[in-house]
Order: structure tokens, then C-alpha cells, then sequence
């Protein structure tokens, strides 16, 4: 992350007396164009500009996700994220679910590369999860995916859906991006890292920072899922918004030991940008369960 010109772009947006920007949903809802879906697979790989994000929140779920516990991560895409929290809650089983039949495909190819084998794939609609039993789950995740949703219409029957599949007071984690105030300020984040970043992901970066639903809009919808949990914003602007339940455990010794592992694996550049953004929603209330150095 380029600090010094984020925290003027941040600033400007604090000092904006303007209301979020008019949402610009995606052209389509599911993600099955090859270049974007490779793209993106790409970006989120150990090696990628997503690995320090999708251990950030990987780690988070650590203090939410219980032993034994049935765990829904709704919008897997690619799956990079779900087999890092996979990963750090080896004595958990997830369910990976999208719409996508290309992207369950690469989840596949993801989940046989890592050889992480407490992973189920499933193909459905996050909006109405038919075919799932109610209070099935006993935790529900989803990490920079409800973008995707066309409405605010479909992100309450997401929620509402999620909030059937899951049981009294199960673990919950949401993360997406908040609507900014500045066209900039987008253009921004999603150029920061142009020169190290495919084509496909940067244009895909600007279109989902574009699309997102404002905080408000989001708190709205996630009270049908459940009454009660933390909110929590990146400082300065809601460049990315967590909903999360209450802690549910003290992470493990297992847990503890395979987010070090993670964190050595990242590049000195990687695990810069983890503590970053790890301080940046700090400063907005959300700690770490525990420091993976």
C-alpha cells in the first residue's frame, strides 16, 4: 500500500461533506468470464497481491470458528480465501458455496493444490441457499463477495437466507468493501498496485469498489442474518466494513501455529501490507485475535 498518498486520498474522504457515490452494480452478478476469473485466482495464490488480506481474515475467524463447528463461506470464488480459514481451523468443516460453476472448478484445482482436505464444494444461490436445512451451520462467513449482488433486495435475501442456514448464535464473519465518496479515491486502490497486478484484476478492482453498498446498506441487511453483531470500519473511511459476532473461543495452539506458518510464508512486502491494514481496522476497533509474528 503507497501510505502516503492512501492517507491523503483517506483524508479527503473524511473531510468530503458529500454522500457515498451512486452504486454502480457489476454487469453480471456471477463471475464467469475467463480473463477475470484467472485474474483473480491469480491475485489471491500465495504469491499474490490478496495473500496478506486473505490471511488477515483467515485469522480473524480463529476466535469465531469452534472445533467440530460446520462452517457456510458463502461466494468461495476460487477458494483461496476459504482454504486459508480452512487452514487455521483444521478441526472445522467448510462448505465452500458459489453460482459459478467455472469458479467451484478452480476451487477444486485450489483445494487439490493446497491438499487442505476439510473443504466441501457446493453450487447454489447465495440469495435463497435452497437445498441447505435450516440452522445447518453453526458459523457463516463471506469475505469481499456481497458486492456482487445486483440489488439491495438480493443482499436482505442473502442475509435472510444465511440467517436460516445458520443456528442461535452461531459465529459470524462479513467483510466487503464499503462505498466510497470520491471516484479518486477508487480509481486509487485499485491502481495502487497496477505494475505487480493483472489487467483483468484491476479492472474488476475499480468495478467492484463501484458496486459496493454503502455501510448503512450493508448494516440494514445483516441484521436479518443476525440481531446484535460488532460493526467495524477501516479509519478515516469504509474503504472495507466487518461484521462479526462476538468471539466464540481463544484460538488454539493448531491455530495459532499454522497463522505463523502463513505469515512466514509471505513476502517481506506482504507482511508489510498485513500489518498495515491490520493497524487500519485496528484503529477502527478490530483487533486481532493474536499477532501471527
Amino acid at each position: 500500500m503507497s501510505g502516503l498518498v492512501m492517507t491523503t486520498h483517506l483524508i479527503l474522504e473524511r473531510l468530503s461533506p458529500r454522500a457515498p457515490l451512486p452504486r454502480v452494480p457489476e454487469a453480471a452478478p456471477v463471475m464467469d468470464d475467463l480473463a477475470q476469473n484467472e485474474a483473480f485466482e491469480r491475485a489471491g495464490r500465495e504469491d499474490g497481491v490478496l495473500a496478506f488480506l486473505h490471511l488477515y481474515h483467515a485469522l480473524q475467524t480463529t476466535a469465531l470458528v469452534c472445533p467440530g463447528d460446520r462452517v457456510l463461506d458463502l461466494g468461495c470464488g476460487p477458494g483461496n480465501q476459504l482454504v486459508q480459514m480452512a487452514r487455521l481451523n483444521p478441526q472445522a468443516r467448510f462448505v465452500g458455496l458459489d453460482a459459478s460453476a467455472e469458479m467451484l472448478e478452480r476451487a477444486r484445482e485450489t483445494v487439490r493444490r493446497c491438499a487442505v482436505g476439510n473443504v466441501d464444494l457446493l453450487s447454489g444461490d447465495m440469495t435463497t441457499l435452497a437445498g441447505l436445512a435450516d440452522a445447518s451451520f453453526d458459523c457463516v462467513t463471506s469475505t469481499m463477495t456481497l458486492h456482487h449482488l445486483p440489488d439491495e433486495a438480493a443482499l436482505a435475501a442473502a442475509m435472510a437466507a444465511a440467517g436460516r442456514a445458520l443456528k442461535p448464535m452461531g459465529g459470524v464473519y462479513l467483510a466487503d468493501f464499503g462505498r466510497l465518496k470520491r471516484a479518486a479515491t477508487q480509481r486509487f486502490f485499485a491502481n495502487d498496485r497496477r505494475d505487480i497486478q493483472p489487467e483483468p484484476f484491476t479492472r474488476d478492482y475499480f468495478n467492484s469498489m463501484r458496486a459496493a453498498f454503502s455501510v448503512e446498506e450493508l448494516a440494514r441487511a445483516v441484521r436479518l442474518l443476525q440481531s446484535g453483531l460488532e460493526r467495524h470500519e477501516t479509519a478515516l473511511a469504509p474503504f472495507i466494513a466487518v461484521f462479526r459476532s462476538r468471539p466464540r473461543r481463544e484460538p488454539d495452539r493448531a491455530s495459532r501455529e499454522a497463522a505463523r506458518s502463513q505469515y512466514a510464508g509471505l513476502s517481506p512486502a506482504q507482511r508489510n501490507d498485513f500489518r498495515l491494514f491490520a493497524r487500519w481496522l485496528g484503529a477502527g476497533g478490530l483487533e486481532l485475535p493474536f499477532a501471527p509474528d
